[in-house]
Parts: C-alpha cells; structure tokens; sequence
C-alpha cells in the first residue's frame, strides 16, 4: 500500500501515537502473571488441579490465544461501519480497525500491510463485522460489495421538484433540506438570473457515501453540468440559453434521439424569423401550469399571458428550463440540424414517428395524418386520448 498525503513510511508506526489504542500491553503482562499464578497452584494442588482446570480452563485458553494479537475467521455477525477518509494512511486504516473492534489490534493488520505494500483503500464508509482477522478484514475492505453507497438514479427530462425526491428517497436526506439548498442555487454555480436550480441536475447515476450533505450533493449535480457544458464549448453568459433551449428539446422529442436536433433547429428558426415570434411549445405551457406529466395544453392554458412559461402568449424563450436535459439534448442545443424546418408533429404516438414540415400547409397535412392515425384502432385511440 503506498502511504499518500503525508510522508509517513509505511515500514515505522506514525510518531506521536501508540503502537495500541488502549493499555493492551500492560493488561497482557498482568494476564501472564494470572496464568503463571494458577499453573503454580496446580502444580501444588495436584490432584485439585483437575477442578481447578475446570473452573478456569476457558479463561487461561483464551488469555494464551489473545497474545496472537488476532482474532480468527471472518467476524462474529455484529455489523460495524468502517470510515476511511481521504488522506488517511495504512496507519490510520489500522487504528481504525482496532478502535472497532474489528481487528484484535493495530500491530497484526498493519504488520500484514507491510507484507503487502501495493494495497490501496478507497475513501468511504465499509462495512465490516466485529472480531475478524487481520486477513478477512483487509480483503472485506478491497470488496466493493462492502463499501456503504446510496445510489441516486436521475432520468432525462424529470423535473428538479421530483429530482429533488427521488434524492431524499435515495439518500434519507430531508427533503426540506434538499429543497433548501437547492433555493441557494447561484452558490452552486447556476447563472444568477435563472428563477431556480431547474436544468442544472445533470441526469445521470450517482453514489454517495452515507453523512453527505444535500449541499454538497447537489453540487455534484450541477457541476456536472457546468463540466459538459464548457467541454461543448459553451460561453458562462450562453450557459442558461443553451441549458433552457436543451429542456425544450427534451421534453418535446419522441424516443427517436436524431430528431432532438432538428427539433432544437425549428426553435432556433422561430427565434430568428420577426414573422414568427413566438416558440409555441407546448411542453414549456403545461410546465408552467405544473403539470410537468405532460406536453399537451388546452387553448386556455395556451392563451394565459401570465404564465412565464407560456411561449404561445410570451415571445422568445421562457423564463428559464422546464426539465433536466441529458447530454443528446444538449448536444442538440448546441449543434441543431441544418433545415428550413419552422414545425413538427408526432404522427404516430406508439411510434414516436415525427414529420418536420416548412409550411404551414404541410404543417396541416401532417396533423391530419396524426388525427387519421389515431382513429385507426381502439389502440391507437388510447394513446390519443
């Protein structure tokens, strides 16, 4: 095991601690003149001997088997969380360990260290059981299966409300807390004109180790993000744009990913033709409305001015994302299609099928194609519905 962080060898216990946590040394000097006394007494008592060994005969076993400085087999069932954190050295593993009780004593795991210089601990939470040996602890710990994790799964396009659950559900952490923290998203790295931390949850799979706080959990989050996007080249000023633009797409796109990109390059069309001011995105209207479930709206959803997020009554982009964009979405964001593309729909739901039209009068016709479609069949009638 190589010793990092702070110079200390390997080969020499770290000064200024004690070889043992507690007074072991003296304890065993007392226990051997304990078993010296009562072998004495045997011998005198001779014949008495055989109920004295009855009497004591566990104790003087076990007290020989202690100066082994190990206990054997791989643990006694009582469970025991083990942290070893960043910067700790061999030395530090072993102290640990024996304060646990998971091992007799310091000496014997880190003799055992010594006679295997290359192991390495990962920093975390393990955990282990009470009495095992010096070698069953030392290969408990390079098990992954062992190392104490809550393991976060955030989907593409969930909202940061439900992100924000699932994250509680995962790690035990309050939800208030987490909600908390995600109120101070600009400390986090989110553009301060944003109206929240919405987007910036990069969708992806997460461990944490148990005691880490929502803070520093949502940091990762939104650092992952901010990492993506400077990878794509993205300017900190473009950064709420591109994120908001990337949710749009996400949200409004099939099951097809190489539609994303002509999506992002019909929204880009509307922005930039004066004749079509506005975004129309359905799936920005229903977000506003709270209805993050769905895309659809209703005509008096659509006409409610006030919404921020409605883009048929607002023109240009909503007042921010409407979902946790994945990396296709972005991408798309950032690199839409070339097209003269100015509308789309889904003309077939089971499929995700998606026509791109540049007229309004192919526009029409696709939407006739989707109502066609979908009364075909009882079927095709329950998706519509």
């Amino acid at each position: 095991m190589r010793e990092e962080g702070r110079g200390a060898p390997l080969r020499r216990p770290p000064r200024g601690r004690p070889r043992y946590p507690d007074d072991r040394p003296r304890r065993r000097r007392r226990l051997r003149g304990w078993i010296v006394g009562v072998l004495v007494v045997l011998i005198v008592l001779g014949a008495g001997g055989g109920a004295v060994w009855g009497l004591f005969g566990d104790r003087i076993v076990s007290a020989f088997a202690s100066d082994t400085g190990d206990y054997s087999g791989t643990g006694d069932g009582t469970k025991v969380t083990v942290v070893i954190r960043s910067g700790d050295i061999g030395s530090d593993v072993a102290h640990a360990l024996a304060d646990h009780d998971v091992t007799k004593s310091y000496d014997v795991f880190y003799k055992l260290l010594l006679a295997h210089p290359d192991v390495q601990f990962e920093p975390g939470s393990y955990r282990l059981e009470k009495h095992m040996s010096a070698k069953a602890a030392l290969a408990a710990l390079r098990d992954p299966d062992n190392r104490v994790t809550a393991r976060v799964v955030l989907p593409e396009g969930i909202a940061a409300p439900e992100a924000l659950k699932r994250i509680s559900a995962a790690t035990g952490i309050k939800l208030a807390d987490l909600q908390s923290a995600a109120a101070d998203y600009a400390s986090l790295g989110v553009p301060a004109q944003a109206p929240s931390i919405e987007g910036f949850l990069f969708p992806a799979t997460y461990t944490f180790d148990p005691g880490t706080s929502a803070h520093d959990i949502l940091q990762q989050m939104v650092s992952l993000m901010l990492q993506k996007l400077d990878a794509a080249g993205v300017a900190p000023e473009d950064r709420l744009h591109v994120v908001t633009m990337a949710s749009i797409v996400q949200r409004e796109s099939g099951p097809n990913t190489d539609d994303m990109y002509k999506i992002a390059r019909v929204f880009y069309n509307r922005l930039a033709d004066a004749s079509f001011p506005y975004l129309q995105s359905d799936a920005t209207v229903a977000y506003g409305t709270g209805h993050t479930d769905r895309v659809s709206t209703t005509q008096a959803e659509r006409d409610d001015r006030s919404n921020p997020y409605n883009t048929y009554a607002n023109p240009g982009y909503p007042v921010g994302p409407i979902g946790m964009p994945g990396a296709t979405a972005l991408d798309a964001a950032i690199h839409p299609a070339d097209g003269s593309w100015m509308y789309f729909t889904v003309v077939n739901l089971k499929t995700g099928e998606t026509v791109f039209s540049t007229t309004l009068a192919e526009h029409e016709k696709a939407v006739a194609q989707l109502d066609a479609w979908c009364k075909e069949s009882d079927e095709n009638r329950a998706y519509c519905t």
